[in-house]
């Protein structure tokens, strides 16, 4: 606790030119007040909101593409959009032969796989022949590095199991290696 004789030091009164900074300072805050209020007011008259001068900004209308690119570029969507043009034009891009029995499913954008599911595991053996070779045309369309690589998937190919024998619908295995 304190003693009375020590007590905190009283700031010093203000000056003459410090009172005029304050009076300044109140008046311009003031005045500023009153120049806001005014604005709102003539902008209510006149319909509000903001408008579009004389000059192009961003509030003005445009074409659909333009837009839509704009859109696409905000929000990071290049690649995507770009591997659905190439699905787009598949069949320019892998031949018309090859593309009647082969048709692009998925695309991962963080893997940077290309999957295709063909009609038949003859054309699958194609597409895996042809993989690098159509890597590198993908990527040529599409920048370096977007696709690394293709995968292949057959009508109703299962993910084959590999190891012991097994009969169809068991769950253990065959016994020989046990």
């Amino acid at each position: 606790m304190s003693s009375g004789s020590e007590q905190a030091p009283k700031p010093p009164e203000p000056s003459g030119v410090d009172l005029a900074r304050v009076a300044l300072r109140a008046a311009k805050e003031a005045a500023r007040a009153r120049g806001d209020a005014a604005q709102q007011r003539k902008q209510a008259r006149r319909g509000g909101g903001l408008r579009s001068g004389a000059r192009a900004d961003g509030r003005d209308p445009m074409p659909l593409g333009p837009a839509i690119n704009r859109l696409i570029t905000e929000r990071g969507w290049e690649t995507p959009a770009a591997v659905g043009g190439v699905m787009g034009r598949w069949p320019q891009i892998v031949g018309e032969k090859l593309a009647a029995h082969c048709v692009p499913q998925k695309y991962d954008e963080d893997e940077r796989v290309l999957t295709v599911q063909c009609e038949s595991p003859v054309w699958a053996t194609e597409v895996r022949r042809l993989a690098p070779n159509l890597v590198a045309r993908l990527n040529e369309e599409l920048g370096h590095g977007t696709v690394r690589q293709i995968k292949v998937q057959t009508p109703g190919g299962a993910p084959r199991r590999y190891g012991p024998l097994r009969a169809p619908g068991s769950t253990r295995s065959s016994g020989f290696y046990e």
